[in-house]
């Protein structure tokens, strides 16, 4: 579950079982609510097309609701991502920084020898 290029977690995956689980749990909440409908129909509390009707919105209401959920998944999943590119950028420049530093405290270290090396003559 990470990137093999730079090791960040890669939380796309992670969001994407989020965004099954939800599918799943539409689903099946559909399901449930057609059967539901048609134990009321075979009781007699529903005529057929009554349980027709409510079976066609409660499919109607859990395809927009999988809609929308796969929506703001793919939301969340550009956030994450556009946050995971800033640290990588944040890294990326603390790391040059520390490399200039680093240059810097050797050049003057060089310059340092330099000049007592100089002196000493």
């Amino acid at each position: 579950m990470t990137d093999s290029n730079n090791n960040i977690p890669d939380f796309g995956e992670g969001l994407r079982k989020i965004f099954l689980a939800g599918v799943g749990a539409i689903a099946t909440t559909a399901e449930k609510g057609q059967e539901l409908v048609n134990r009321l129909v075979e009781r007699g509390e529903l005529t057929v097309e009554q349980g027709k009707q409510l079976n066609s919105e409660l499919a109607h209401k859990a395809g927009d609701k999988k809609d929308s959920l796969k929506e703001r998944a793919a939301q969340a999943s550009q956030t994450v991502q556009d946050a995971a590119a800033g640290l990588r950028n944040q890294a990326a420049q603390a790391i040059d920084d520390l490399n200039a530093k680093a240059d810097a405290s050797e050049a003057d270290d060089a310059a340092d020898e330099k000049a007592a090396a100089d002196s000493d003559k």
